[in-house]
């Protein structure tokens, strides 16, 4: 086995500074026309093939090495192949269509056949140009595993596509007016085009071409791996377009912002529950969008391009608390006798400081057995004029266990920062918003997290 490398890391980097977008500086700076690509799935198996489209400007060639994201010794990631030189050029920018949907329609530049021995995980494929000084770019992809898996991992690529803005004003957000951020309905994105570099709360440029993925997603890859947890990896799509994944798997994880999602989505995990699959919600703001998928105008390919139907107002049916938007403060604990707390030494009253943010998770859900294990008052955020989801006037979170009918669980911590309390990964920026912020790695969330998937997974019924 390769040793793992830091060189997964974006070295050379550089965004277009379009003048039309000047006046808010989130918009700025998003887009690397110089080299830029999608993929033209969001996930596939090993023995599956997986088609790259990039643009260059000005035209040139380009090499594309592959990564794993995992731990790797505390290196984040290790190469598993490269490929090139690759001639390129610049490719057209796509008109507006229906509802503001952009769909590139480029060229395919390289199809990898994924290995059979390549392991399910997170991969990125890094672009590198060959000419001075080399500028790079990523596009991110899973590989699901065929095996049954102790731990389902899904990426929230969903959410990561209705905040992207590529080429520069063009997300699920942006509806033409000068709202920089419209919550309505009426507005498609689409996967046929790259990921900008992200445009909310951080500003990080490894955040373009993978979306969410290394601002939230990676502290939790990375801390899995490290402790040796059996794990699988699937896309927000897989729940929609290929449900079987939740049958190989004795706990589904959902991580970081997991904001989007189908009704489909909803009742397969539903189905998979109560079928006793085990449920850990790492994650805030999740299950708050239901959306609508439609087939590409390009290639037909599904669940390529969705928009926003409505609001869930049932996801604490599955959740076991309501979602909300902006909110910041601490885990505090209520129940320290609960099996979650054990050999923590945490007491009642005690704080996990910053964990919770920038959006959140709280309303209990009637459910029977279910526990609330933290709450705390949160600062919700009012004076910050832009708002990044709905703002509650009286913010509380909650977080909670309960005990479904075949012995499996589902927990909520109810906070996208969660995994930053697990590591600290080469290349990762601490979480901080413009309200509220974490303090890195705690030991007592690395401990909650371990009891959480060792009881799910040692209590399971599915062999």
């Amino acid at each position: 086995m390769k040793p793992g490398t830091v060189e997964w890391q974006l070295q050379y980097t550089y965004f277009d500074n379009p003048m039309t977008i000047a006046a808010h500086p989130l918009n700025r700076r998003l887009r690397c026309s110089a080299i830029e690509g999608y993929s033209s799935k969001t996930s596939l198996y090993p023995g599956e093939t997986i088609d790259f489209m990039v643009s260059m400007n000005p035209s040139g060639s380009f090499i594309i090495d592959f990564y794993r994201m995992g731990y790797y010794e505390g290196m984040g990631a290790r190469e598993m192949g490269s490929v090139g030189p690759i001639k390129e050029h610049p490719k057209p920018m796509p008109m507006m269509s229906i509802e503001r949907l952009r769909e590139c329609d480029w060229d395919k530049s390289f199809s990898l056949k994924v290995p059979d021995d390549w392991p399910s995980g997170v991969y990125i494929a890094k672009f590198t140009r060959q000419d001075t000084p080399g500028l790079q770019n990523y596009v991110i992809f899973i590989v699901k595993s065929l095996r049954k898996t102790d731990l389902l991992c899904q990426v929230s690529d969903l959410t990561w596509q209705a905040y992207n803005r590529w080429p520069g004003l063009d997300s699920i957000y942006n509806d033409g007016t000068t709202d920089p951020y419209y919550v309505g309905t009426g507005v498609r994105v689409s996967f046929d085009r790259p990921y900008a570099k992200y445009c909310q709360v951080l500003d990080s440029s490894l955040s373009s071409g993978t979306g969410e993925y290394l601002l939230w997603e990676h502290p939790m890859t990375f801390w899995l791996e490290q402790q040796g947890y059996d794990v699988g990896y699937c896309s927000n799509l897989d729940l929609h377009m290929d449900p079987d994944v939740l049958s190989k798997a004795k706990v589904f994880v959902s991580v970081g912002h997991d904001e989007y999602w189908s009704r489909k989505m909803l009742e397969e995990t539903i189905r998979a529950r109560d079928d006793g699959l085990s449920i850990a919600f790492f994650s805030g703001n999740s299950v708050y969008w239901e959306i609508e998928f439609y087939d590409s105008s390009i290639t037909g390919a599904p669940c390529r391009a969705f928009s926003r139907k409505q609001n869930f107002q049932d996801e604490d049916t599955l959740m076991g608390v309501k979602s909300y938007g902006p909110g910041y403060g601490d885990w505090v604990i209520t129940n320290p006798d609960h099996w979650i707390y054990e050999k923590t030494g945490l007491n009642a009253g005690d704080k996990l400081p910053g964990i919770i943010g920038w959006e959140y998770h709280g309303t209990p859900a009637d459910i029977d057995g279910l526990e609330i294990v933290a709450s705390s008052q949160l600062d919700g955020c009012i004076r910050e004029k832009l708002s990044e989801g709905p703002v509650e006037e009286n913010q509380v979170h909650h977080g909670i266990v309960y005990p479904c009918d075949k012995g499996n669980w589902v927990f909520n911590a109810g906070t996208i920062w969660w995994p930053e309390g697990l590591s600290n990964p080469p290349g990762h920026i601490p979480a901080r918003g413009n309200c509220g912020g974490t303090f890195g790695v705690l030991k007592p969330i690395q401990k909650i997290t371990s009891n959480i998937l060792d009881k799910m997974i040692g209590d399971s019924p599915r062999s």
